[in-house]
């Protein structure tokens, strides 16, 4: 796994050094321990957040920072363009089911352009959800998404379910654009 590089002011990189204990991971955990317990009391609070930061300890994740670069409008078009694919595939994969006629399935590989693995996997998940597909194999060292598709009757109905996994990448990548330091040296 390479480093994730920090850009400096000056312009040269550095290895970007993790923070073991992230307090909003710690906060999450915590928050997950006491609905596990169902009740809330100082002893349960105090034992959530020393489970937390144990987990967070013995696990750490690099941070993903989405904050700085969220864009509200695009990430509102996503998600309505979210919708829209999800009802239209609802749709699809009944009138498929109704036609009662031998379906033709496909695995299909689409190579994306980010080398991000946030994006990579929220566009998987995406995709996933979205009936008709799901995502059988993704190559972290290629950035390459194999999924299984519902009635692909020829080349063309694959490269066009290809082409819509890739303009879904780009809605990903407008919405919430990575970091230059963590494309490049991800």
């Amino acid at each position: 796994m390479s480093p994730v590089l920090r850009t400096r002011r000056d312009g040269s990189t550095r290895p970007a050094r993790y923070r073991a204990v992230q307090p909003l991971a710690v906060l999450w955990l915590t928050l997950v321990w006491l609905a596990m317990w169902g009740e809330v009391s100082p002893l349960l609070v105090v034992g959530g957040v020393l489970v937390a930061v144990a987990v967070c300890v013995a696990f750490p994740l690099p941070p993903i920072d989405i904050a700085s670069g969220l864009r509200p409008l695009a990430l509102a078009r996503l998600v309505a363009r979210f919708l829209v694919d999800l009802v239209r595939a609802s749709i699809q994969v009944s009138g498929v089911v109704l036609r009662r006629r031998p379906v033709r399935n496909a695995v299909v590989a689409v190579d994306l352009e980010s080398s991000s693995d946030f994006v990579m996997t929220l566009v998987a998940a995406m995709l996933s959800l979205i009936p008709g597909s799901v995502v059988v194999e993704a190559r972290r060292s290629t950035h390459t998404l194999y999924l299984h598709v519902l009635d692909v009757p020829d080349e063309e109905s694959a490269e066009r379910f290809r082409r819509d996994a890739l303009d879904l990448e780009q809605r990903v990548l407008r919405a919430l654009p990575p970091h230059a330091p963590e494309e490049a040296g991800a």
